[in-house]
């Protein structure tokens, strides 16, 4: 894979990286102050503009990519807009209830605001105008979640100095099941992919994580130790057949489907002793660019951009640290970042004391796969949404790739500076979008062979 093989888009404004694929693939919308542009995604043009009445917080499209919705929160508005109908035109109002949050639900035809404070969420329906009230959400991050197959609605809520979690059928809107929570102060909960079982955890004073059927039955509780800060990410593999859990201890622990007990747990050394497992490690030279036109007119850290290529290293190999300042709330220590490729055979990790390291993991195996040790710390990582590779950015102005077969290193050639700071993979993973601090561009796989790499893992 190398640069002749991907193309690069010229530079666009954004703002705040709130930029959104809709998921036929069909269109990007991004957002530039008020404004939200809808471009076809494979000739960039402009498709529609609209203008909103303040300054754009959230944007996401609707499940048939028909509509898209517009957060306004300082406002307290929503505005919804369609693509096949520009002229039609849609506004809800939250009124002195502020708002905090709002999403659709997978139907396309109903969309949930969050009042703030969380002291109720509000059902608006597109289609009949009705509105419907639920009461009680609890002020957490991850308190609300859908179903898979879109059936089903899960809710924390806390009444009574006690959480309870609240099932709702999405086509009705109507009170499945509720059933008190054994948590502490619960932090979120999430459906497996196949919408056959609810996780939910605890904040990060307490390591427990319970596991609940449809009809509110606890299946299984999970504590891998107490008295220390315990869980601090979560995610399911594609087949549900395992629960990853990132914790402050700097491990992650893999619980299967059947039992819900640990299968194994990865672990985050100083030093890497396997002889199994890849070493990428980033090497930078700087050296001075040739440059064409007059010297004057270029900065002096443009003249010396550092070029960047990966080495593969023999063990043993030393992962650099950060030492965290426990004095200070969410301190950067334990496995923060996480997930599973789409074919569930590799996941990622990053252990947030070792910013600049990725850990690859082979779940066949069980075991450490490749790891790679960037120059600067890692801001995003993304894996492809069909193919077994990954991408990753470091807030500078490259674009860091990697597949079973090996890994890369590009130089995004665009005038300017630019600095990738976060990325997007189209629904097709035919192309990658690249978000800087405010501007955006597109880079075109052109169907890339993820066999062919930059540095060979032989």
């Amino acid at each position: 894979m190398g640069l002749n093989l991907m193309n690069f888009s010229e530079l666009f404004r954004q703002s705040n990286q709130i930029c959104r694929f809709s998921p036929d693939g069909k269109y990007l919308a991004s957002v530039v102050e008020f404004r939200l542009v809808i471009r076809d995604v494979d000739t960039f043009q402009i498709q529609n503009l609209f203008s909103c009445m303040d300054t754009i917080q959230h944007v996401e499209w609707s499940a048939d990519s028909q509509f898209i919705l517009c957060g306004l929160y300082k406002r307290g508005l929503v505005q919804v807009w369609s693509l096949e109908q520009p002229e039609w035109k849609c506004k809800i109002d939250e009124g002195s209830a502020g708002l905090c949050d709002v999403r659709w639900s997978p139907d396309s035809r109903h969309i949930l605001t969050t009042a703030d404070f969380h002291l109720r969420i509000t059902v608006w329906s597109l289609v009949t105008k009705s509105v419907s009230y639920i009461r009680y959400p609890k002020q957490c991050q991850n308190n609300i979640d859908f179903s898979a197959d879109g059936k089903y609605l899960a809710l924390a809520e806390r009444r009574d100095c006690q959480d309870f979690i609240s099932i709702f059928a999405c086509n009705t809107w109507e009170l499945l099941k509720h059933f008190e929570s054994s948590t502490d102060d619960m932090a979120g909960l999430r459906w497996s992919p196949d919408s056959t079982v609810l996780c939910v955890w605890d904040n990060a004073l307490n390591y427990l994580v319970l596991l609940y059927s449809l009809d509110g039955r606890c299946l299984s509780k999970f504590s891998a130790y107490e008295y220390a800060l315990g869980i601090k990410t979560l995610t399911w593999s594609p087949t549900s057949q395992f629960l990853a859990l990132g914790s402050y201890d700097e491990k992650l622990r893999l619980l299967n489907h059947v039992t819900w007990k640990t299968i194994t747990t990865f672990s985050h050394p100083e030093t890497v002793n396997e002889t199994s497992a890849v070493v990428y490690k980033e090497v930078e030279t700087r050296t001075p660019q040739p440059v064409k036109s007059d010297l004057t007119d270029i900065p002096t850290a443009a003249l010396f951009s550092p070029q960047s290529r990966y080495e593969v290293q023999s063990a043993p190999v030393k992962v650099p640290v950060v030492i965290p300042d426990t004095n200070k709330a969410n301190p950067r220590r334990g496995v923060g970042l996480t997930a599973f490729s789409k074919d569930c055979k590799y996941m990622y990790t990053r252990n947030d004391n070792m910013p600049h390291t990725l850990w690859i993991w082979d779940i066949q195996k069980l075991a450490l796969c490749a790891v790679i040790i960037q120059a600067a710390p890692i801001k995003h990582v993304e894996w492809d949404p069909l193919k077994t590779r990954l991408a990753l950015c470091t807030g500078v102005n490259k674009l860091y790739m990697w597949s079973p077969a090996g890994s890369l290193c590009v130089e995004v050639p665009v005038e300017g500076t630019f600095q990738v700071h976060a990325l997007k993979w189209h629904p097709d993973g035919g192309s990658l979008l690249l978000l800087g601090k405010d501007m955006m561009c597109i880079c075109y796989l052109n169907n890339v062979s993820s066999e062919a790499e930059d540095v060979s893992a032989d």
